[in-house]
Order: C-alpha cells, then sequence, then structure tokens
C-alpha cells in the first residue's frame, strides 16, 4: 500500500472537489458564444473572455485576482506576465492595434489599476479599444473597512477609461463583460475597465448567457446626401485626409481615391489605410507638420473629405493645419465633428459604410483619369527622399554617430511588408512618420496622444506574442528606455523575437529642442551613460550595437534577420537635420503669442545670448 500523509490527502481533496459542486453541463464556451452551465465568477469570466474571441491576457496576479488567473491556466485562455502595470495596458495596446481586436489586461485594484492609467489614457486618446479586468475589495455584505489597495479607484479609472462598468453579483458577468467589448469598439474605440470584487471570483451562478449582438454602425442618410452633392462637382479639386477609422477599410479607400482621382494623406496613427507606396498616396498630414509630399500636392486641392480622424493636436502640428474652402468630415464618433477645422458637410458615420456607400454612387463622382497627378507625387516623392538622404553637419563638436534619419531609412529597406513596426516618443518619430514607407495595414505604432514615454517596448512585445511569425522591432530612445527597459526581461523569458533599437545620446534631446529654441539653454535634459551590454546580459538578449562608419542597411537586415530578441545601441548624433514637426508647432505657437508675450521671450533669449557660462545640464 502506498502511504497517505497530510499532504496527499489535501491534494486528492483539492483535486476532487469541483466534481461535487459542478453540474455536468459544466463549462462549455460553443462556436456561438454562448455562457452556459454552474460556473465560479472566474470560470463566467473566463468563458466570457474566451466567447469574445479573446488571444491573450496581459497583466499580473495578485490577491483579488488569483482566483482569475488560476482559471485561466485551468481553462486555456493564453496569458503574459509583465513586470509593471503600465505594460500590461501597452501590451493589450499593441495586441489591439496590431489585430484590430481589444486587447485585454488584468490588474488589481490600487496600485495595480493606478499603474495601467498612463497606457489606459494612450488607448483612450489614440483611439484604441481595450478592456480592463480590474479586480476589486470586497463590497456588498462583505464589505469591510481598510481593505488592502482600496482607493476610490473607479473614479481614478473614468479620467482614462470610456467607461467603467461595476460587477455587483456574479450572474452579471456575461452581459458585462460583452458590453465591455462592446463599447470599446463601438464609435470612436477606447478603453472600458470592468470592477470585479474578488469575492464574486468564488461565487457561482447557473448561467446560460447567449451571445449579443455587434457594436453598432453609425450612419446618416441626410448627411451623405449632402456630402455627395458637395463631391459630384468636378471643379472641386479634392483630396482625402484618413485615419484610424479607415485602417480596416483600405481596400474601399483605394477605391474612392481612385474613383475621385484624389491624392490621399493619413494621419500618424492612419499611416497603412492606404498602401503608401499607391501612386496616389502623399504620407501624413498635409500641412507644414507632415510630410513635404502632402503639403506641396495638397497645395492645389480646395475640398476636403476628411475620414475617421479627428485633426487632434499632435495630427495637426499644434492645429497648423491648412484651412481649405470645403471641408466635409467624416467620424463615428459625433462629439470629433466640427470641433477643430470649419466644416462644410459633418456626418456621423462609420468610415466603412461611408466609403462603400461612396462607391455606389460612383456614376456621379467618377472622374476622369489624370496622369498629371501622379505624376507630380511621383516627382515630389523622389525630392523628399533626396532630402532625407542628404547629409547633414554635426552642430556641435562631438565623438560622432549615426544620424537617426540615416537609420530609419536603412530600417525602412530591410523590413518586410508585414513587420510591425513600433515607435516611440523621440523627436525621430516625426522622420519616421515621414521617412517609413508603410505598405500593409495595422504594421505602423506610434503613440500619437497621450505621447506616453517607453511606450513602444512593451507595446511591441505584447504584439510579437499573438504574431510569432512576423518581424517585431522598436526605435525608441535612451530616454523612453528608461521607462520601460526592464519589460525587455519578458521578452527573454517568453522567447519573443522583438528587436529593440535604442537610440542613445545620453539626453532627453527632444526636450532640448524645445528647450533650446525657447530658452538658450536646456533644464533637466542629461541623462546616465548606460552600459547597454551589461543591461542586455542581465536581461537575458543578444546585444549589438551600431555606431558611425557602420553599414546601416548591412546592420539592421542581419540584427532583423535573428530569431532571438536583441537589444541594440545606436551611438546617436543629431544633426542640424530640421524636423518639419516641430518647426510647424513652433511657428504655430509664436503667432498665437501677444505682443507683450513675444518681447519678454526675446529680452530673455537676448540677454542669456551674451551670457557665457553654459547654464545647460
Amino acid at each position: 500500500m502506498f502511504p497517505v500523509n497530510r499532504r496527499a490527502l489535501l491534494k486528492t481533496v483539492a483535486a476532487t472537489a469541483p466534481l461535487a459542486f459542478a453540474s455536468p453541463a459544466e463549462a462549455r464556451v460553443t462556436r456561438a458564444g454562448h455562457v452556459r452551465g454552474i460556473l465560479t465568477g472566474a470560470k463566467a469570466l473566463v468563458d466570457s473572455l474566451q466567447a469574445e474571441g479573446v488571444g491573450c491576457v496581459y497583466g499580473i496576479p495578485g490577491a483579488q485576482a488569483n482566483e482569475f488567473w488560476d482559471t485561466m491556466k485551468q481553462k486555456g485562455l493564453p496569458y503574459l506576465l509583465c513586470t509593471h502595470e503600465f505594460a500590461a495596458a501597452t501590451m493589450a495596446d499593441g495586441y489591439a492595434r496590431s489585430t484590430g481586436m481589444p486587447g485585454v489586461l488584468a490588474v488589481v485594484p490600487g496600485p495595480g489599476a493606478t499603474n495601467a492609467c498612463t497606457g489606459l489614457g494612450e488607448a483612450l486618446l489614440d483611439s484604441v479599444p481595450l478592456v480592463a479586468i480590474v479586480g476589486d475589495v470586497a463590497r456588498g455584505e462583505k464589505y469591510r473597512p481598510f481593505q488592502v489597495h482600496e482607493i476610490p479607484v473607479h473614479l481614478v479609472l473614468e479620467g482614462v477609461c470610456k467607461k467603467v462598468l461595476r460587477i455587483t453579483c456574479v450572474e452579471e458577468i456575461p452581459q458585462i463583460i460583452h458590453e465591455a467589448f462592446r463599447v470599446s469598439q463601438e464609435g470612436e474605440p477606447g478603453p472600458v475597465a470592468v470592477m470585479v470584487p474578488y469575492t464574486i471570483l468564488i461565487d457561482s451562478a447557473h448561467f446560460n448567457a447567449p451571445p449579443e449582438g455587434a457594436p453598432r454602425r453609425f450612419w446618416s442618410d441626410d448627411a451623405f446626401a449632402r456630402a455627395v452633392n458637395l463631391l459630384a462637382c468636378k471643379d472641386r479639386r479634392i483630396g482625402i485626409y484618413a485615419g484610424l477609422g479607415c485602417m480596416d477599410h483600405g481596400g474601399l479607400l483605394t477605391e474612392v481615391a481612385e474613383m475621385l482621382q484624389a491624392p490621399v494623406a493619413t494621419s500618424v496613427s492612419g499611416k497603412g489605410a492606404i498602401d503608401e507606396s499607391h501612386s496616389l498616396a502623399v504620407g501624413w498630414g498635409y500641412g507644414p507638420a507632415g510630410t513635404q509630399v502632402a503639403e506641396e500636392i495638397f497645395a492645389g486641392v480646395d475640398t476636403i473629405l476628411a475620414i475617421g480622424v479627428r485633426y487632434s493636436e499632435v495630427s495637426t502640428g499644434f492645429y497648423s493645419i491648412p484651412q481649405k474652402p470645403y471641408l466635409v468630415h467624416v467620424d463615428a464618433c459625433e462629439d470629433n465633428l466640427e470641433r477643430v477645422v470649419p466644416t462644410t458637410v459633418a456626418v456621423h458615420a462609420d468610415s466603412g459604410l461611408f466609403l462603400g456607400a461612396l462607391l455606389g454612387e460612383s456614376a456621379r463622382l467618377t472622374r476622369c483619369n489624370n496622369p498629371a497627378l501622379p505624376a507630380n507625387i511621383a516627382g515630389a516623392k523622389a525630392r523628399q527622399l533626396a532630402s532625407h538622404q542628404a547629409s547633414h553637419s554635426h552642430p556641435r563638436k562631438g565623438s560622432g554617430g549615426v544620424d537617426p534619419m540615416q537609420l530609419i531609412l536603412a530600417m525602412n529597406e530591410a523590413k518586410r511588408d508585414d513587420s510591425l513596426v513600433f515607435v516611440d516618443v523621440t523627436v525621430s518619430e516625426h522622420w519616421a512618420a515621414e521617412a517609413f514607407t508603410v505598405r500593409q495595414p495595422r504594421t505602423y505604432f506610434n503613440p500619437t496622444d497621450n505621447q506616453g514615454m517607453g511606450w513602444s517596448i512593451p507595446a511591441a512585445i505584447g504584439a510579437q506574442q499573438v504574431h510569432r511569425d512576423r518581424q517585431v522591432f522598436t526605435l525608441t530612445g535612451d530616454g523612453c528606455f528608461l521607462m520601460a527597459g526592464q519589460e525587455i526581461s519578458t521578452a527573454a523569458r517568453e522567447c519573443l523575437p522583438v528587436k529593440f533599437f535604442v537610440l542613445d545620446d545620453h539626453a532627453y534631446h527632444y526636450m532640448q529642442l524645445l528647450q533650446s529654441a525657447a530658452y538658450d539653454r536646456t533644464t533637466a535634459t542629461h541623462l546616465a551613460k548606460l552600459d547597454f551590454e551589461a543591461l542586455a546580459r542581465g536581461y537575458g538578449v543578444g546585444y549589438r550595437e551600431i555606431g558611425p562608419g557602420d553599414d546601416l542597411c548591412a546592420e539592421v537586415s542581419d540584427i532583423l534577420a535573428q530569431p532571438t530578441p536583441i537589444l541594440v545601441r545606436v551611438i546617436t548624433e543629431y544633426t542640424s537635420r530640421p524636423v518639419r514637426w516641430l518647426a510647424a508647432t513652433k511657428s504655430r505657437y509664436t503667432t498665437e503669442l501677444s505682443v507683450g508675450q513675444k518681447a519678454r521671450f526675446a529680452a530673455r533669449l537676448g540677454v542669456r545670448s551674451l551670457q557665457i557660462r553654459d547654464f545647460s545640464d
């Protein structure tokens, strides 16, 4: 006989106890997404997520969520442990942007939720659908005061989410989870938080929750008719400005552009909505902040058809976008219409529905082929590329380094059409938006509006987790690296072959550019010189270094071809290369200063220009 000890007995009881409480019909999610059976709250929660087609949950377990995490393992719902809750939100963001489906994160209340808020805010301002499963303290009759992590976290979440939903009893779980996914995708996408008291996870109930309807798609017959009437006038020269709302409708967008013989510019987050090698694609923006090509070609446009785009501060270069005589603005979020740019026709409609309906009016809208237009675009693209390839002098003597634009051009040449490119908050993000040619939708990503530094590192890891066969790499700065670099250990642990390119100049160079122009000195911008090779060794990833004189195309191609995660230090020297976005923003900002404000700025700069001592740090 085998000896029976206390530990073995407890294991046997733990293994067989669920059978005593389970119905024979327990816990099966059908293809239709039906949640049925006698289930605990944790099992109902996992089944509900599986019914929504969730591919991975990102986060960190904790006291109020361990039942949920254990059930994910039991029921085979994939999850990825990160090192910080900011990364949980950002990994879910990378998942969402690259798949087009809501990303899911799971965190505990208190510090878990507050740490995640920067990533949730990025998703909110960048129109990215997320569902945050936030553990909660005991509520209702089981509530006791002074529980661990007990802060009014719902008030915090309300500032960075479209909606905060609170589960009050176990029976509500399937319906509320479905509502969270619907709200996250409906109209303008964004994050939704679902707060689940930990006591509900171990409660049980009988479920028979059928799948519910899809998110609503908005439409306005009257506004569409007025838009068609305006666009049908053949004397008007139309240009299309497409945002993230067009990302999943690239085929329709291209057909409409060809029908209207219209050049297509995108917002930064809309890059990829049209193949940027297409003869009518002109890059991002259409004013002085965007690409040189877009500004040049749209100078001849008098009518803008803006679809699925908000005209935010970043996408317009501090609202420096040119005003045209006519604007048709289409968006699934009514609150985004008629807010920034004077609008001729505002259309509250889903971008895909609108583009499809326009094609249905081809008899009225089709224009004769204009061979001069693609020829002019091709010429402008050639001039822009030559400008990007031109070398620029160093603004000051130094040890020398790589011009970030040359690295970006090498990356653009070396990447595949389906590579996933994550660009962080550095001054180089503006050069990257100009120089990267994006051929496919959902392959180029940038934290556009909340500008969360360090975003690209966890976002790329989150995407690589569900795109194992895709080439994934980041372009970030050393300042951003300090915000989230520890997450590279997650890539090492999970064998995720992300390539992390870090522009190393030991400074917040972006801030230096902004401060130098306004104050003739810099303050609090110098960073420590890091031993990146030692850090790579500590994180457990490969290490490469790129410096002046290296063959950038060969080095980048070889690095991207490696099957393992690699930290790449790029010895960087910023030159006098202009930044169109900064120049446009400065010009616009200056025009809004009063006479007195301008005088004070000028006087301060004049005095400081006479000082010998360098006050920069």
